[in-house]
Protein backbone atom coordinates (compact mmCIF):
# COMPACT_ATOMS: atom_id res chain seq x y z
CA UNK A 1 0.00 0.00 0.00
CA UNK A 2 1.65 3.56 -0.94
CA UNK A 3 0.87 6.29 1.44
CA UNK A 4 1.19 9.83 0.59
CA UNK A 5 0.85 12.85 2.77
CA UNK A 6 -0.40 16.24 2.35
CA UNK A 7 0.76 18.60 4.87
CA UNK A 8 -0.18 22.13 5.29
CA UNK A 9 -1.56 24.89 7.04
CA UNK A 10 -4.93 24.80 5.59
CA UNK A 11 -6.29 28.20 7.20
CA UNK A 12 -8.54 27.55 5.53
CA UNK A 13 -9.08 24.96 3.13
CA UNK A 14 -9.59 25.98 0.34
CA UNK A 15 -11.46 24.22 -3.00
CA UNK A 16 -7.48 24.73 -4.49
CA UNK A 17 -6.56 21.94 -1.75
CA UNK A 18 -9.85 19.70 -2.08
CA UNK A 19 -8.64 19.41 -6.07
CA UNK A 20 -4.80 18.24 -4.99
CA UNK A 21 -6.45 15.26 -2.74
CA UNK A 22 -9.10 14.23 -5.22
CA UNK A 23 -6.52 14.12 -7.68
CA UNK A 24 -4.03 12.36 -5.05
CA UNK A 25 -6.28 9.27 -5.23
CA UNK A 26 -4.67 8.77 -8.80
CA UNK A 27 -1.23 8.30 -7.20
CA UNK A 28 -1.61 6.48 -3.77
CA UNK A 29 -3.97 4.05 -2.00
CA UNK A 30 -4.19 5.91 1.06
CA UNK A 31 -3.12 9.93 2.12
CA UNK A 32 -2.64 11.30 5.20
CA UNK A 33 -3.74 15.10 5.17
CA UNK A 34 -1.44 16.23 7.62
CA UNK A 35 -2.39 19.63 9.54
CA UNK A 36 0.40 21.44 10.77
CA UNK A 37 0.63 23.66 14.21
CA UNK A 38 2.62 26.21 13.43
CA UNK A 39 3.58 28.31 16.80
CA UNK A 40 5.04 31.15 14.53
CA UNK A 41 2.13 31.14 12.47
CA UNK A 42 -1.34 33.41 13.37
CA UNK A 43 -4.34 31.29 12.24
CA UNK A 44 -7.74 31.86 11.73
CA UNK A 45 -8.50 28.40 12.91
CA UNK A 46 -7.07 26.16 15.68
CA UNK A 47 -5.29 23.24 14.46
CA UNK A 48 -8.90 21.18 15.49
CA UNK A 49 -10.90 23.32 13.69
CA UNK A 50 -9.22 22.83 10.84
CA UNK A 51 -8.78 19.07 11.17
CA UNK A 52 -12.87 18.95 11.27
CA UNK A 53 -13.04 21.57 8.49
CA UNK A 54 -11.23 19.55 6.01
CA UNK A 55 -12.74 16.50 7.28
CA UNK A 56 -16.75 17.98 7.02
CA UNK A 57 -15.11 18.87 3.16
CA UNK A 58 -13.91 15.46 2.40
CA UNK A 59 -16.78 13.06 3.19
CA UNK A 60 -16.68 11.90 -0.39
CA UNK A 61 -13.06 10.53 -0.31
CA UNK A 62 -13.98 8.35 2.72
CA UNK A 63 -10.82 5.96 3.86
CA UNK A 64 -8.43 7.17 1.98
CA UNK A 65 -8.05 10.01 3.62
CA UNK A 66 -6.83 10.23 7.12
CA UNK A 67 -6.55 13.86 8.97
CA UNK A 68 -4.09 14.58 11.22
CA UNK A 69 -2.57 17.45 13.24
CA UNK A 70 1.20 17.28 14.03
CA UNK A 71 4.39 19.69 14.39
CA UNK A 72 7.79 18.84 13.99
CA UNK A 73 9.66 17.64 10.92
CA UNK A 74 7.64 16.26 8.04
CA UNK A 75 10.19 13.61 6.81
CA UNK A 76 10.18 12.57 10.86
CA UNK A 77 6.50 12.37 10.77
CA UNK A 78 6.70 10.06 7.48
CA UNK A 79 8.85 7.77 8.83
CA UNK A 80 7.38 7.37 11.57
CA UNK A 81 3.91 6.80 9.38
CA UNK A 82 5.71 4.64 6.69
CA UNK A 83 4.58 7.39 3.99
CA UNK A 84 5.85 6.57 0.87
CA UNK A 85 5.66 10.46 -0.70
CA UNK A 86 4.95 14.11 0.33
CA UNK A 87 2.50 15.83 -2.18
CA UNK A 88 2.69 19.55 -2.78
CA UNK A 89 0.35 21.67 -4.99
CA UNK A 90 2.20 24.36 -6.75
CA UNK A 91 0.26 27.02 -8.02
CA UNK A 92 2.46 28.91 -9.68
CA UNK A 93 6.40 29.50 -10.35
CA UNK A 94 6.92 31.26 -6.95
CA UNK A 95 5.24 28.19 -5.01
CA UNK A 96 8.15 26.42 -6.62
CA UNK A 97 10.85 28.48 -5.85
CA UNK A 98 9.55 28.23 -2.10
CA UNK A 99 9.11 24.01 -2.13
CA UNK A 100 11.71 22.73 -4.17
CA UNK A 101 14.18 23.85 -1.73
CA UNK A 102 12.54 22.14 1.10
CA UNK A 103 11.62 19.10 -1.40
CA UNK A 104 15.82 18.71 -1.69
CA UNK A 105 15.94 19.35 2.17
CA UNK A 106 13.75 16.64 2.74
CA UNK A 107 15.50 14.08 0.17
CA UNK A 108 18.74 14.71 2.15
CA UNK A 109 17.21 14.05 5.97
CA UNK A 110 14.84 11.23 3.97
CA UNK A 111 15.55 10.01 0.56
CA UNK A 112 13.53 7.05 0.91
CA UNK A 113 10.56 9.63 0.66
CA UNK A 114 10.03 11.37 -2.88
CA UNK A 115 8.07 14.68 -3.15
CA UNK A 116 5.63 15.21 -6.14
CA UNK A 117 4.29 17.90 -6.88
CA UNK A 118 0.53 18.42 -8.36
CA UNK A 119 0.05 21.60 -10.21
CA UNK A 120 -3.46 23.40 -9.67
CA UNK A 121 -5.65 23.42 -12.09
CA UNK A 122 -6.56 26.81 -14.22
CA UNK A 123 -9.83 27.38 -12.02
CA UNK A 124 -7.42 26.95 -9.01
CA UNK A 125 -4.48 28.45 -9.30
CA UNK A 126 -4.96 31.85 -7.86
CA UNK A 127 -6.95 30.84 -5.42
CA UNK A 128 -4.80 30.99 -1.41
CA UNK A 129 -5.63 30.36 2.25
CA UNK A 130 -4.07 33.49 2.98
CA UNK A 131 -6.05 35.73 -0.10
CA UNK A 132 -9.37 33.96 1.60
CA UNK A 133 -8.53 35.25 4.95
CA UNK A 134 -7.61 38.70 3.08
CA UNK A 135 -11.05 38.63 1.25
CA UNK A 136 -12.79 37.89 4.46
CA UNK A 137 -11.10 40.31 6.80
CA UNK A 138 -13.18 42.74 4.42
CA UNK A 139 -16.50 41.17 5.55
CA UNK A 140 -16.29 40.43 1.31
CA UNK A 141 -17.69 37.17 0.22
CA UNK A 142 -15.64 34.08 -0.18
CA UNK A 143 -18.03 31.17 -1.15
CA UNK A 144 -16.24 30.93 -4.59
CA UNK A 145 -13.12 30.09 -2.91
CA UNK A 146 -14.16 27.68 -0.21
CA UNK A 147 -16.78 24.87 0.13
CA UNK A 148 -20.05 26.16 1.77
CA UNK A 149 -19.01 24.66 5.27
CA UNK A 150 -15.56 26.75 5.40
CA UNK A 151 -17.65 29.80 4.21
CA UNK A 152 -20.52 29.76 7.30
CA UNK A 153 -16.93 28.96 9.29
CA UNK A 154 -15.71 31.96 8.03
CA UNK A 155 -18.77 34.00 7.90
CA UNK A 156 -19.22 33.72 11.66
CA UNK A 157 -15.80 35.20 12.44
CA UNK A 158 -16.66 37.72 9.83
CA UNK A 159 -19.59 38.42 8.89
CA UNK A 160 -20.65 39.95 5.75
CA UNK A 161 -21.10 43.31 4.54
CA UNK A 162 -19.88 45.31 7.63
Amino acid sequence: MRTGIYPGSFDPVTYGHLDIIKRSRNICDRLIVAVARNSEKSCLFSSQERMELIQGCCGEFGDFIEVVAFDGLLVEYCRERKVSFIIRGLRSVSDFEYENPMAAVNRKLSPEIETVFLTSREETSLISSRLVREVAGYHSDVSALVPPLVAGKIRQKFPLGR
